[in-house]
């Protein structure tokens, strides 16, 4: 299948990429924009914008359509907070997005990682505006208060995709324990943003994408981003189709019909895609 026009994307200037890692100064700090090999890449770095990936570089889980490594996890590091801090500010950020892999291996998750990260970077900068990016963390429900406790100004947490397509995109996952923890992050925590974002072109119908952004409204969901799905190598799942951008814009207003605050839908969108922007008042 033949990319249309409007998927095609010039190759990312390495000159950007090379500054921002400069300006980091950190080989072990990982971004997703990197690791998921997200074609937005030059486009964010060259406005030093990114998504640091903390709790190392390789998930626990195999799901299909993702980019990151897979196998066995690094072991928890310690002095991550503090390097992410000091990467934030040489990058000179005033709203960052801390997302990380799953790790079924740890007892919480990785939510206390979350909380040290959080915190560090509220101790150099009280004003900073921190979205967090997180797993379902197997439906820990204190995982989750701990990381609203420490008061990030959006949670988001992505279904991915429709519910019938887990089976072959997310087996290990599951579509009612996301909605279920979106709902709960919106009943601890009514100030906190709550976003979700998934992906078409897997073979959904209109039908069950409507259903699926009502799913995400019902759970109190206020922000939500949803893109193309674009096989990060030839060893991924191919797409299905090609979503037309008449088809995105049509999404974007059934979405904001649906009482979303903001609806963010195009071909290159991705879930911290110009999220300061999606999150700002």
């Amino acid at each position: 299948m033949v990319l249309p026009d409007f998927l095609i994307k010039r190759i990312p200037k390495q000159e950007h990429i090379k500054k921002v890692r400069a300006l980091i100064d950190d080989c072990e700090i990982h971004t997703v924009c990197e690791s998921a090999k997200c074609p937005n890449i030059g486009e964010c770095f060259k406005k030093k914008s990114l998504t640091f990936m903390i709790l190392g570089n390789i998930c626990t889980r195999h799901c299909a359509f993702c980019g990151v490594k897979k196998g066995e996890p690094l072991l928890l590091d310690q002095n991550e907070p503090k390097r992410i801090s000091e990467a934030t500010m040489r990058l000179g950020l005033n709203y960052v997005v801390i997302t990380s892999v799953t790790r079924d291996d740890l007892e919480d998750g990785g939510a206390s990682q979350f909380v040290r990260v959080i915190t560090e970077l509220k101790r150099i900068n009280p004003s900073i505006k921190i979205e967090v990016l997180i797993p379902d963390f197997m439906g820990n429900e204190e995982a989750l208060r701990n990381i609203l406790k420490a008061n990030p100004y959006v949670l988001n947490h992505n279904v991915e995709t429709i519910p019938r397509l887990y089976p072959l995109m997310r087996a290990e996952a599951n579509y009612g324990r996301s909605l279920t923890l979106l709902s709960q992050a919106k009943a601890i925590n009514r100030q906190v943003y709550t976003k979700s974002g998934f992906m078409v072109g897997l073979g959904e119908t209109k039908e069950e994408i409507v259903s699926l952004l009502a799913d995400l409204r019902g759970a109190g969901c206020d922000l939500v981003t949803i893109g193309q799905y674009l096989p990060p190598s030839k060893k991924h799942p191919k797409a299905v189709r090609y979503v037309e951008p008449d088809e995105f814009s049509e999404y974007k207003r059934i979405g904001e019909n649906l009482g979303f605050k903001r609806v963010f839908s195009g071909p290159f969108v991705r879930s911290s895609f110009n999220a300061s922007e999606l999150a700002s008042n």
